[in-house]
């Protein structure tokens, strides 16, 4: 028998054992492994045949990143949505304890963001050391990805293991983005497009303090 499969179900449910041969296992194991990439890749119809043959929802890869966040991680939101109405467990986490809300607030992808919330994603489940969806967000660089989290309530009173508030890291995020906007324009000969009175108030509204965090 093979040592380890490539990819495994998350929370078997059921004991019952059954003797397959080496081959037929490696077979089962080449067909979780295509669908893994099926997940990864988009390929939403062929996919879905195999769950409707019984391959589970909730399967994962090695490192427990399950058919929906490989689908959401990889901006496929045909396969996401699939799988969600399918039954996929939507805030399943991977090995490093990230959810897939927490991997397209990296990755920045409204829509799929949205996908999740309505099928009931944690807002502000801890993705590891603390960080939360908006904090990924606001740390890469997603300011529509914050702004969506934001009006879906996401709190802000979080705090990484490092004690940084998702408010501090929110603010620096939006100041960030303004400096990129003021230095990049000076940097190739071309003035802001923001008055000044703009500016000035954006930069007032943007104003970090170490007492924020």
């Amino acid at each position: 028998m093979m040592a380890k499969l490539a990819a495994r179900q998350r929370r078997p449910t059921g004991k019952m054992q059954t003797n397959i041969t080496e081959a037929e296992e490696k077979r089962y194991t080449e067909l979780q492994q295509m669908a893994l990439d099926f997940a990864r890749h988009g390929e939403t119809e062929s996919l879905a045949a195999m769950l409707r043959h019984g391959l589970p929802v909730n399967l994962a890869d090695a490192k427990g990143n399950t058919l929906l966040m490989l689908a959401s991680y990889n901006g496929n939101e045909e396969t996401a949505r699939m799988l969600l109405e399918c039954g996929a467990e939507v805030d399943c986490r991977n090995d490093r304890g990230q959810t897939p809300l927490g991997g397209v607030a990296f990755k920045g992808y409204e829509e799929i963001v949205t996908l999740l919330l309505e099928h009931g994603a944690d807002i502000d489940a801890d993705n590891g050391g603390g960080m939360t969806p908006i904090m990924f967000a606001s740390l890469f660089g997603r300011s529509k990805v914050v702004n969506q989290l934001k009006t879906h309530g996401a709190s802000l009173q979080r705090r990484n293991r490092l004690g940084i508030s998702a408010k501090w890291m929110v603010r620096l995020s939006g100041l960030m983005r303004w400096l990129t906007l003021r230095v990049r324009p000076a940097r190739y000969g071309h003035k802001s497009t923001a008055s000044q009175p703009e500016a000035t108030a954006r930069q007032k509204e943007l104003s970090v303090t170490p007492t924020s965090r």
